[in-house]
């Protein structure tokens, strides 16, 4: 499996985050280009499939909800889609994406909005880890010596 694109991940990112982290870092961005949808935000069902094992045979595991939008933003077309149902989540990720595919918007938009969302998702999932890890049970097994 081959590593993920620059655009996979900030998709990733874009998906992962909060929508009121997502809101408050793109207006650190200023005016940004005017836009207009191609595809409002709407909200859709997508079938989860998960891995036996995690490697095993593949099965669906359920539905779950989810939100895209697609903009057109000069000649470029940007792609939000997010899991549930926040309208303008989606709406923001489409439009962080259209700037991210112009290089006049890339490094800014890199730097003051998928940076500082990919530090607090790294930040969450580090937290994630520590209260799992104070909860974990070691089990033993004692034998007896016969």
């Amino acid at each position: 499996m081959s590593p993920p694109t620059a655009r996979q991940t900030w998709m990733a990112i874009l998906a992962k985050s909060s929508p009121v982290d997502l809101e408050q870092q793109v207006k650190t961005l200023g005016e940004i280009p005017k836009y207009t949808f191609l595809r409002q935000s709407e909200i859709g069902l997508a079938m989860v499939r998960g891995r036996a094992g995690g490697t095993g045979e593949a099965f669906n595991l359920g539905e779950m909800t989810v939100t895209r939008c697609v903009i057109k933003m000069r000649e470029i077309q940007g792609f939000g889609y997010v899991g549930g149902r926040s309208k303008r989540h989606a709406e923001l990720a489409a439009v962080c994406d259209g700037l991210l595919q112009q290089n006049e918007w890339r490094d800014r938009v890199q730097e003051l909005v998928i940076q500082p969302l990919q530090r607090k998702l790294i930040e969450h999932q580090r937290k994630q880890q520590n209260q799992t890890e104070a909860t974990k049970v070691e089990f033993f097994t004692m034998l007896r010596g016969e």
